[in-house]
């Protein structure tokens, strides 16, 4: 299964670089576009730039729009490597192109999928031959929103005087780096300051037949034909959300996993994610690897995978094989050796401190960040805040605490704080509380439709956990809620645990009712209690 080979207007420099960039006076023709007049930073040197920012993705643009705005000579560079199956974007980076955004959209499309189911029971009188889903018109949709929004980034840049350089960055220096576009052509830019921003792509398995025949989360959204029958290797939030989006757009979809699903997340929740997915009719192969990949002469590809405790081989054949294992900082050839700058040899990713890196005039931001978030939101705030330190005085560091995120599987996780395992593990398990329900939304109640023998719409399965530290007038550590809405519902709850509130301040909120949210103003039963979480009644 090939993807779409696409350029949303990011492949060439050429074709964009008069529109986006700030010509230097007593200068004519490309290179006015590219260098401005020196600058000088006080200590003797003279640099073209105050900033050099290598990538195009969230937090580097976040960070360059910022200095810019802020009267700097700021240029950014940003350049796509083409997947192994040829897919490529524009600026903005994974979460516009390959990530945030179109997962969303693609989720919100399984949605109204069992929306219909909904419809019927709420006297909405649909066509006797069913409904049907339509994959090419789904991803032309998506494509075209994508490619406005590359487009605004590009006149973004431009109203903040920022020279938007279409070229692959690498550090020569610790304030050279140098610019390759793709004929080729190589520039040269000095600047003050260095941010590194290059963000991560998918890993591969290092198996036969893996770059060959298997798609990434860099492909799928793009794909020019439906999927069909899709195995997903992974147990990472990337493998499950993909898996619940196919699934609920009506493929066939079959899940590999090596260990434990969402890693990190709070363990009882991201069973219940898979329970769910299960009932649906997701199939999970647990405890097992994929060993290689091989087309067969009826164009399928077939997969052979070993268990990892038995250690017994099977193979399956499917129409889509995409891997979601994890993803790498794609800082192995920036030049990081060249300028100095420590990272680590395996993963690429870069320590840092505040964004600081060991070398004092280079700096990173995002995915690329050793032991921090790979969120858009996060890379977006560390951005803007650390443009305001170094241009504006700005005194705010990056809090990467209490960071509240969502999981878009099909019934969708929102947290924010410490999963139940790592508040036992800091606090101890008598230094915590867990408050829990189980509940059926309202919307849900009047859908008594059955699939394959599972109620479409079942009791008990949207599920809210309140984590309480006991020796801090059972302070709120930890938000976890399974269920329609995560992230409408969870962001709020987030201001509430930055702002430090307790379990008091929760229970003297008035709730809205009829609301899933109140929930969490009148949860009252505790797991140390042994008592029946599910709710009943309105």
């Amino acid at each position: 299964q090939n993807a779409v080979a696409r350029c949303m207007g990011g492949c060439s420099a050429s074709r964009f670089v008069a529109a986006t960039t700030r010509p230097a006076a007593a200068m004519s023709g490309p290179q006015a576009m590219l260098v401005p007049q020196d600058t000088s930073n006080g200590d003797g040197h003279s640099y073209q730039f105050d900033l050099v920012v290598i990538g195009g993705g969230s937090g580097g643009l976040a960070c360059a729009k910022e200095a810019g705005q802020l009267g700097k000579k700021v240029a950014l560079l940003d350049f796509v490597d083409p997947s192994p199956q040829g897919t490529r974007w524009g600026l903005g980076g994974t979460c516009v192109n390959v990530g945030c955004i179109p997962k969303k959209l693609m989720h919100q499309a399984g949605l109204l999928g069992e929306a219909f189911s909904d419809a019927r029971s709420f006297g909405w009188e649909l066509p006797e031959s069913g409904i049907a889903h339509k994959w090419e018109k789904l991803t032309t949709a998506v494509q075209d929103h994508i490619g406005g929004l590359n487009w605004g980034y590009k006149v973004a840049l431009r109203e903040k005087s920022v020279k938007y350089v279409n070229a692959k960055g690498r550090l020569v220096d610790a304030h050279t780096v140098e610019a390759t576009k793709q004929n080729g052509q190589k520039e040269t830019l000095t600047a003050e300051r260095v941010v590194i921003a290059v963000g991560g792509r998918p890993r591969y398995l290092g198996v036969p037949g893996d770059k060959e025949l298997c798609i990434t989360s860099d492909d799928l959204f793009s794909l020019a034909t439906p999927p069909g029958k899709t195995l997903v290797v992974g147990a990472s939030y990337i493998a499950l959300e993909c898996a619940g989006l196919l699934h609920a757009l009506g493929f066939p979809v079959h899940v590999m996993m090596r260990s434990i699903p969402l890693r990190g997340f709070d363990q009882e929740v991201a069973g219940a994610i898979c329970e769910y997915m299960e009932k649906k009719g997701v199939v999970f192969i647990r405890g097992c690897t994929p060993t290689k990949f091989e087309r067969t002469e009826g164009g399928k590809i077939k997969a052979t995978y070993k268990h990892a405790e038995f250690g017994f081989d099977a193979d399956q054949e499917y129409d889509t094989v995409l891997l979601a294992v994890g993803r790498d900082a794609v800082t192995l050839d920036l030049g990081l050796d060249a300028a100095g700058v420590a990272y680590d040899k395996k993963t690429g990713k870069i320590p840092a401190t505040n964004e600081q890196t060991n070398v004092p005039s280079v700096y990173a931001l995002g995915d690329v960040l050793e032991g921090r978030q790979e969120l858009t939101p996060v890379a977006i705030k560390a951005g803007v805040r650390l443009a305001q330190r170094l241009y504006n005085g700005g005194k705010l560091q990056m809090d990467y605490n209490a960071v509240p995120t969502v999981v878009f599987t099909p019934l969708e996780y929102g947290c924010v704080g410490l999963s139940e395992e790592d508040a036992i593990a800091r606090y101890g398990e008598d230094g915590v509380e867990v408050y829990v329900s189980h509940l059926k939304p309202l919307e849900w109640t009047l859908n008594h439709e059955e699939h394959e023998g599972q109620a479409v719409r079942g009791d008990n399965e949207v599920y809210c956990k309140l984590i309480t530290h006991l020796a801090d007038e059972e302070r709120v550590i930890g938000v976890h809620y399974l269920g329609p809405q995560a992230g409408e519902i969870i962001q709020g709850l987030a201001v509430a645990v930055k702002a430090g509130a307790t379990k008091a301040h929760f229970d003297d909120c008035i709730g809205i009712h009829p609301t899933i949210a109140e929930e969490f103003t009148i949860l009252s039963i505790t797991k140390r209690s042994g008592k029946d979480s599910k709710k009943k009644g309105c």
